[in-house]
């Protein structure tokens, strides 16, 4: 709504001044600071974010021995933990983590999995249904401490109790052995994070391994032991240690695993030795295992075995991967001068896509993720392809995004693997460095994580078409029903719609921070500050909040309030304009003004008719009647006006008569918070000449009222139009009020006729258009994989 009136330069000059008398709306205070919700700092975490001055952590290291059956696809193994009590408390017994029992036919997650029945289903949907048949989960054969005596343990669910002998104190260490055998499940029928994929063509198989050894649980100041039970969805809490690790496979296997290959010349060809040196040095990836060498790899069935051992210093995990079907590349980077392997692993079926793109990727996400966070001084980085759609280990991650059989993919397809690989890649760095909780806080692993994928992508190439970081991306969850969300911080298997909640609220939340809120610069050097400061540590949410604020000495305690503990929404909306312009009391130029506005006012609809309707009136028809009053003219400058307004000039400073003559327009817009969710406004106005002008107003206007307030602006020249938020920087879920005249919000939609049979994707379109003029289809270059 638009309203014309005069002021005098008094009022103007109040406009002009900031609104501070206004009453707080009911409610909680959206900008009440966070210490009642945070955890209270003390000499282990300090109330900046950082570690304290006695902050410690336990130590699990690791030497197993693990075995792969590729008759029966089951694992065998044993292992020597030796756990290092570093906290300040007496320990009478250890939890170990059993998370393979996930797929016990007797697990809480099987006797608590949801389901319906539709009346049509796939075959998957009842396979999962009916996996009871699957005889899953680990199998102990013996606990016993070092030296042969049988220790007793208690197993409760995915998780076992190992009772000591005696208390282990302070700085001591115990080292003690387990034994197990589970087996491994199809990753096609039972969608786990690590299994099996059968190719019947060649009937070989592929197997990525992980969660395969009893893992010690977290024992922290924070919680003690982080022994929640693994139902699905929270991941995992490991302490840091070091590992060897053999692992003994089909002679005619390739095996790629966490760490540094200890024994190359048992396992590797001289040939293969020769290539991964070359590796280290060359621009492009270097085939160790070429596709011609695992094709024929494929049609062998060697009778023996090899024993390939691998080590890791200073890791929170191990897994490993094992085929004859793999092609293998490599390629040497540098970070902070210490030379890093970037590797690939993957069957044919992963080809061109693989060969081009993997390696390349990988190396291309430690780099940039090394910018935003820390150096990534692990020794090697690697992705395979295989039946897991995308799951992280440290230095060792498997990822997904297959090709189709003539090779040809989608541009969907092609930038869904990318992302992938780099997002599991990232997870070298959230959480496998920077350790946060994942059984409690995903958003602390898969958000965070997101958030750097998302800068990673851009950077590889311009307007990459990525799924999550822009906040238009939340827009829909974010307006959808209360009853249907659950505030990030939530645990993580009582979250609704993860991959929103979990994934893209927190890292789209970090791009408002970086973008609208904080800027860059701070935005940056606080992120980065988090990451050195808890890198192979055991962060909580407190220490992040923590530390953005004290990095960046900006308080954002409203916004952690708002974005991370609640199910509010961003709705800003422009209620109403009300435009004001000096009275500058010189009568020439008020009269001119009326003058020209009665001119423009065409009158009420009555006087418009009465015009038309009513020939003459009384006084045309009896002149006598008029007087005075019918031929003055008000809008007529008079000798006394123009006295009037010298008197008043010559009453003014200088600079109060400049105000009062200087034109300047005045526009009072009233602002309402409808989403309940605060966030700074970033109002777009447009002036009469037609150009534009973005002012940014941070989020502290709500501080006095929560739901609604008022802000002048004062311009030079006329406004046209105000706009908010007009590149959609803060997740706004309601565009219709956000522009004052009120526009309507641009959308297509789409006229189709429903086909049932699948389209080619352009690739294989191109190729059947190629091949009917008889023109070869173009290869991508470099689609066998990387350089010999």
């Amino acid at each position: 709504m638009l309203k014309s009136t005069l002021l005098t330069a008094g009022l103007a000059a109040l406009l002009a001044l900031p609104t501070v008398a206004q009453t707080t709306n009911s409610g909680t205070d959206k900008f009440a600071q966070l210490e009642t919700l945070l955890p209270t700092p003390n000499v282990y975490r300090t109330a900046s974010g950082a570690p304290g001055t006695d902050y410690w952590q336990q130590r699990a290291d690791y030497n197993i021995r693990v075995r792969l059956d590729d008759e029966k696809q089951a694992i065998s193994g044993d292992e020597d933990i030796t756990y290092t009590n570093l906290s300040p408390d007496v320990l009478t017994y250890l939890w170990v983590q059993l998370d393979q029992n996930i797929l016990d036919k007797n697990s809480i997650t099987t006797a608590t999995q949801l389901g319906e029945i539709q009346p049509k289903m796939p075959f998957q949907a009842v396979d999962y249904m009916q996996r009871s048949d699957f005889d899953g989960g680990f199998k102990i054969s013996e606990v016993k401490l070092k030296g042969g005596r049988a220790l007793p343990y208690v197993i409760n669910h995915t998780m076992m109790r190992v009772d000591l002998p005696t208390p282990l104190k302070p700085k001591q260490s115990v080292t003690f052995s387990i034994g197990w055998r589970y087996n491994i499940n199809d990753q096609t029928k039972i969608n786990q994070r690590s299994g099996y994929e059968f190719f019947p063509e060649d009937k070989n198989y592929l197997y990525e391994i992980a969660q395969f050894y009893p893992r010690m649980a977290v024992y922290s100041d924070y919680q003690g032991w982080q022994n929640k039970q693994f139902l699905g969805n929270g991941e995992f809490a490991l302490p840091f240690g070091d590992y060897r690790v053999s692992i003994t496979a089909p002679a005619d296997h390739v095996v790629g695993a966490t760490g540094v290959l200890q024994n190359p010349n048992d396992v590797l060809s001289s040939t293969q030795r020769q290539r991964l040196s070359q590796a280290l040095n060359a621009k492009n990836p270097v085939l160790i295992v070429s596709p011609q060498e695992a094709e024929k790899a494929e049609q062998s069935r060697a009778k023996g075995t090899k024993t390939w051992t691998y080590a890791a210093k200073n890791v929170r995990d191990f897994a490993w991967a094992s085929s004859r079907k793999f092609i293998w590349d490599a390629m040497g980077i540098k970070q902070n001068g210490v030379p890093v392997m970037c590797m690939s692993y993957y069957p044919k079926e992963g080809n061109p896509l693989w060969g081009k793109y993997s390696t390349e990727v990988v190396a291309h996400t430690i780099k940039t993720y090394s910018k935003y966070t820390i150096p990534y001084d692990y020794p090697v980085a690697i992705s395979v392809h295989g039946p897991v759609g995308g799951m992280e280990y440290p230095m060792l991650c498997f990822n997904g995004g297959r090709p189709e059989k003539d090779g040809t993919y989608t541009a969907e397809r092609k930038y869904g693997m990318i992302s992938v690989i780099i997002h599991e890649v990232g997870h070298n760095f959230f959480p496998m460095i920077i350790n946060s909780d994942e059984r409690q806080w995903t958003w602390m692993d898969e958000g965070l994580n997101s958030f750097v994928q998302y800068l990673t992508e851009q950077e590889w190439e311009r307007d990459y078409p990525s799924r999550r970081g822009e906040p238009a991306k939340i827009v829909d969850y974010m307006r959808t029903d209360k009853s249907l969300q659950t505030p990030i911080m939530t645990n993580s298997e009582s979250v609704l719609q993860f991959g929103n909640n979990a994934y893209g609220k927190p890292a789209i939340g970090l791009n408002i921070l970086r973008e609208t809120i904080m800027g860059r610069e701070l935005f940056d050097y606080a992120f980065k500050t988090y990451a050195q400061r808890w890198a192979y540590k055991h962060p909580t949410p407190a220490d992040f909040f923590r530390t953005m604020e004290d990095a960046s000495a900006v308080d954002l305690d409203w916004f952690w309030r708002g974005w991370f503990y609640t199910v509010d929404h961003t709705d800003l909306a422009i209620a109403g304009v009300k435009q004001y312009n000096v009275n500058s009391q010189n009568p020439d130029i008020e009269n001119a003004r009326q003058r020209e506005l009665a001119a423009k006012n065409p009158g009420s609809i009555s006087q418009q008719r009465n015009r038309k309707d009513i020939a003459k009136t009384l006084v045309d028809e009896k002149p006598e009647l008029n007087d005075f009053y019918n031929q003055y003219d008000p809008l007529t400058t008079t000798p006394a006006d123009k006295q009037r307004y010298q008197q008043l000039v010559k009453g003014l400073s200088a600079e109060q008569q400049q105000r009062l003559g200087s034109g300047l327009n005045f526009y009072e817009v009233s602002l309402k918070n409808l989403g309940g969710l605060t966030m700074p406004i970033i109002m777009q106005l447009t002036y009469q000449d037609g150009q534009k002008e973005i002012q940014h107003i941070p989020a502290e206007i709500w501080r006095k009222n929560n739901a609604e307030v008022s802000k002048v602006f004062i311009t030079e020249k006329p406004v046209v139009s105000f706009v908010l938020d007009p590149f959609q920087q803060t997740a706004d879920t309601d565009l219709s009020n956000n522009a004052w005249p009120q526009q309507a919000a641009p959308s297509r939609f789409e006229l189709f006729e429903y086909q049932q049979r699948q389209q080619p994707n352009p690739m294989q379109q191109q190729s059947a258009l190629q091949q009917k003029e008889q023109k070869p289809l173009t290869t991508p270059a470099g689609s066998t994989g990387g350089t010999k």
